[in-house]
């Protein structure tokens, strides 16, 4: 498990058809063989690993299903070593399972802070209400605003500044993890022997959604 607070941004220093290798320094401090590290939100085991870099495999589905296919040496990607028991939770419950891949419609700087839009399909969208969470590219953010399948969020400077978003642009793709808490919720009531008088309309009366 995650928290979405980007621990550092590391360099991609190669990529082949079932592994990915990252220079970094920050995340291997009391790592090991086989713990879990977020590549862009996405959780990947960690097979290998010396002073400044480790390697981790990556299987053809999840390169299809994510935007880690997109990734070329030279890249930086946000890294997040999973969450100790007793840490602290600085962001949202984020999962490391990507749920899809979003493209950037925009990212342009207002004032001091950047608006993000980027665009969902139907299967995501469904899920983000304003001012719930998301992840992109393990990032935890907030929805400012959700016009159709556009989502716009806010981005502070040190956010910018020291992930990956600072070095993309529009046209590019990033992984989003929805809320897991909104899928239990869609789960929860669609089952047919709900008799805990929790529905939508409970939801939207006590401030849920």
């Amino acid at each position: 498990m995650f928290t979405g607070i980007s621990e550092e941004k590391g360099k991609i220093q190669a990529i082949g058809n079932n592994y990915i290798i990252v220079e970094c320094t920050k995340v291997l401090e009391g790592s090991k063989t086989g713990d879990s590290i977020a590549v862009n939100g996405v959780c990947l085991t960690l097979t290998e690993f010396g002073r400044d870099f480790f390697k981790a495999d990556v299987s053809p589905e999840t390169f299809k299903v994510t935007a880690l296919g997109n990734l070329r040496g030279g890249d930086y990607v946000n890294l997040e070593r999973a969450m100790h028991a007793d840490g602290r939770f600085g962001g949202h419950m984020v999962l490391g399972h990507v749920d899809g891949v979003a493209k950037i419609v925009s990212i342009v700087k207002n004032h001091e802070f950047f608006d993000l839009i980027i665009e969902l399909n139907s299967d995501e969208i469904r899920y983000i209400v304003r001012k719930g969470s998301i992840a992109v590219n393990g990032i935890s953010l907030t929805a400012a605003e959700i016009t159709g399948e556009r989502v716009r969020m806010a981005i502070i400077p040190h956010t910018f500044e020291n992930t990956n978003l600072s070095n993309l642009k529009s046209g590019d793709f990033v992984n989003i993890e929805v809320d897991i808490l909104a899928k239990y919720v869609e789960k929860f009531l669609s089952t047919s022997d709900n008799k805990s008088g929790i529905n939508m309309d409970f939801l939207e009366r006590n401030g849920f959604c």
